[in-house]
C-alpha cells in the first residue's frame, strides 16, 4: 500500500479512544504507515497498537511505547490528545489548568526530541489554549503547530443538513471561527444548503428543500452547535472520538501533499486585530505547515469573532496567570519564533 507520506508519525495519548482512532485513521486513509504510538499507560497502548496490527494494514509500520522521547524521535508528524477528557457536565475551559500543564510539558519534550517536526496537531481540550502552550514551549515557527478546528464546523453542516432534510454533502461553507468553545464565530454568509444562501432562507425570502429557517429557529441551531461535543457525551457517556481521529488524519493527510484539507485549524495569530492567541481560522495545510487568512463576513460576524478573540485573550492570560505560560514579553525567550 501506498502511503501519503512515510515520516514517522507520533501518536501521543494513543492508548485512549482518540488517539488510537487516530492511528487507524492514518493508516485507513492512507495518510500514514509509520506510526509511534505513545501512552504512560504501558496496557493500554500495548492493547491499541495490539488491535492496530490485527487490522493487517499493508506495509505498516507500527511501535508502541511508554517513552515519550522514543516515540518523538526524528518524528515529522506530533499528533496529540493526550490530555484529560471532558466529562458530563464540563466544558472545554474547565479542563484549563491539568491540560495546560500537560501541554507545556508536550512542547518541552518537543524541543528536546522533535525539533524537526513538521506539524503538531493539538485535539485535547481547551484546544486553543493548549495548543498556545504546546507552541510556546516547543520552539517550533507558529506555522508547525496548530490545533484541530474542524468539528464545530462539520458539527454546523450536520445539524443544517438535518433541519433541511438534505444530504450533509449538499450543505455547503459551514465555518465556524475563534474558538473552539462556548464563544466560536458562526460565519454563515457564505453557507448555501442546496445552493440557495442561508441568510436569504433566514430572512424569509427563499427557502431549501421546501424548507424555511427563522431567527429563531437558527437560534436553535447555533445552540446544537456550541453544544455538540457536550451533546455527544450526553448520548455516549464519553466525549468524541471517532470525528477527532479522522479529522486530524486529514490534516497529517495535508500537510503531507495528499488531499486538500477544507476546514479551518487553529492558528497562532500575529498582527492586527488579533495577535498572541490560537484561534480557528481560514487556514491552508501544506509541507510548510499552517497558512492562516482572515476570514470574510459581515459586521455581526466580525462582531462574534472579536467577542470569540476577547474570550481566548482572557483565558490566555489566565493561563499565565497560573504560571503554565510565561508572561507574554517572556515568550520569544523561550520560543525565539515568537519575537514581533
Amino acid at each position: 500500500m501506498a502511503y501519503v507520506t512515510s515520516d514517522k508519525v507520533a501518536v501521543m495519548g494513543a492508548a485512549g479512544a482518540v488517539g488510537s482512532n487516530i492511528a487507524q485513521s492514518l493508516l485507513a486513509s492512507g495518510a500514514a504507515g509509520r506510526i509511534a504510538m505513545y501512552d504512560p499507560f504501558a496496557a493500554g497502548v500495548e492493547g491499541a497498537a495490539a488491535e492496530i496490527h490485527h487490522c493487517g494494514f499493508p506495509e505498516a509500520d507500527v511501535t508502541w511505547t511508554t517513552d515519550a522521547a522514543e516515540a518523538l524521535a526524528g518524528a515529522a508528524y506530533v499528533l496529540s490528545s493526550g490530555g484529560a477528557p471532558r466529562r458530563e457536565g464540563m466544558t472545554r475551559e474547565d479542563l484549563l489548568r491539568g491540560n495546560a500543564e500537560i501541554a507545556a510539558q508536550l512542547g518541552r519534550d518537543i524541543a528536546a526530541h522533535a525539533p524537526d517536526a513538521r506539524l503538531v496537531v493539538i485535539v485535547f481540550n481547551p484546544a486553543d489554549v493548549t495548543g498556545l502552550v504546546t507552541l510556546v514551549n516547543s520552539g517550533l515557527p507558529p506555522a508547525r503547530v496548530t490545533t484541530l478546528a474542524a468539528l464545530d464546523s462539520t458539527r454546523l453542516q450536520t445539524a443544517l443538513a438535518a433541519h433541511f432534510g438534505v444530504p450533509q454533502h449538499r450543505v455547503t461553507g459551514c465555518r465556524t471561527y475563534g474558538g473552539h468553545g462556548q464563544e466560536m464565530a458562526l460565519f454563515k454568509s457564505q453557507t448555501r444548503i442546496d445552493g440557495v444562501p442561508l441568510n436569504e432562507i433566514i430572512a424569509g425570502a427563499a427557502e431549501a428543500n421546501g424548507v424555511s429557517l427563522n431567527q429563531d429557529g437558527w437560534a436553535a441551531v447555533r445552540r446544537q452547535v456550541v453544544d455538540g461535543g457536550a451533546r455527544i457525551i450526553q448520548l455516549r457517556g464519553r466525549s468524541s472520538f471517532q470525528s477527532p481521529g479522522h479529522m486530524t488524519a486529514m490534516m497529517v493527510h495535508a500537510a503531507a501533499g495528499g488531499s486538500s484539507f477544507e476546514w479551518p485549524c487553529g492558528a497562532y495569530l500575529t498582527g492586527q486585530p488579533y495577535r498572541q492567541v490560537m484561534m480557528a481560522m481560514p487556514a491552508r495545510l501544506g509541507p510548510h505547515g499552517v497558512a492562516w487568512s482572515l476570514p470574510d463576513g459581515d459586521d455581526a460576524e466580525r462582531a462574534e469573532l472579536d467577542a470569540a478573540y476577547a474570550h481566548l485573550t482572557a483565558l490566555r492570560d489566565e493561563t499565565i496567570a497560573m504560571g503554565a505560560l510565561p508572561p507574554l514579553a517572556a515568550w520569544p525567550s523561550v520560543n525565539p519564533h515568537l519575537a514581533d
